[in-house]
């Protein structure tokens, strides 16, 4: 898998996707971030920014500008990996906000406003409050990133937090299976892996062969 093939998108929430920008989901580590382009693309697969919007902000970007974003995006990022890391398997609460500052600081230059407009769902024709943003600049990409974080982090549980039980695999999970029974990131990727490996062990057995 490269950076070519389109980003993985199966933690069950946005922002735990994000930290997984980064990952070895099969044998080869791929970063979908490792530079500007690569965090425009991610954006526009998460759906976190408007086509338009990127469009535009490439345009305006200084050379190397959007690179240095991308370079800020994998620190932040980083920083968040370990927080949850450090954190899994049990509920984050008060005692937990001094380590969070850092991304409340970057909450705190965003620039939302609301709007109205034409809904774009239902049958009946009406209007829809939406929240929109200003960019100021390509480092205002950040923002929606720190938002989908923010959300994560205030949603879920991280008691339900998972890492992918495949042994190569390094991406993290939300589990909202009843039982919290999920083991995989997917199915189609670390889970038929472990079946095929399970099968191919169970043969070996049959036959008598050496382990």
């Amino acid at each position: 898998m490269t950076r070519d093939a389109p980003a993985l998108f199966l933690a069950d929430t946005l922002g735990l996707d994000f930290l997984n920008s980064v990952a070895t989901p099969v044998d080869t580590p791929v970063d979908w971030i490792e530079d500007g382009d690569g965090l425009l693309a991610w954006l526009e697969q998460a759906e976190l920014v408007s086509p338009d919007t990127l469009v535009s902000l490439r345009e305006q970007a200084l050379p190397g500008e959007l690179d240095s974003v991308a370079a800020q995006a994998r620190g932040l990022r980083e920083e968040f990996r370990a927080f949850v890391r450090a954190h899994r398997g049990r509920p984050l609460g008060a005692r937990d906000l001094a380590e969070l500052a850092p991304l409340n600081r970057l909450l705190a230059r965003d620039e939302g406003f609301l709007q109205l407009g034409v809904a774009e769902s239902g049958n009946a024709p009406g209007l829809q409050l939406r929240t929109l943003r200003r960019w100021r600049s390509p480092e205002s990409l950040l923002l929606p990133i720190a938002e989908a974080l923010a959300r994560f982090l205030s949603e879920e549980d991280l008691s339900d937090v998972k890492a992918c039980e495949g042994p190569a695999c390094t991406l993290m999970f939300v589990d909202h299976t009843r039982g919290r029974a999920r083991r995989w990131c997917s199915m189609a990727i670390c889970g038929n892996r472990a079946k095929q490996a399970a099968h191919r062990d169970r043969v070996r057995k049959s036959r008598g062969d050496l382990p």
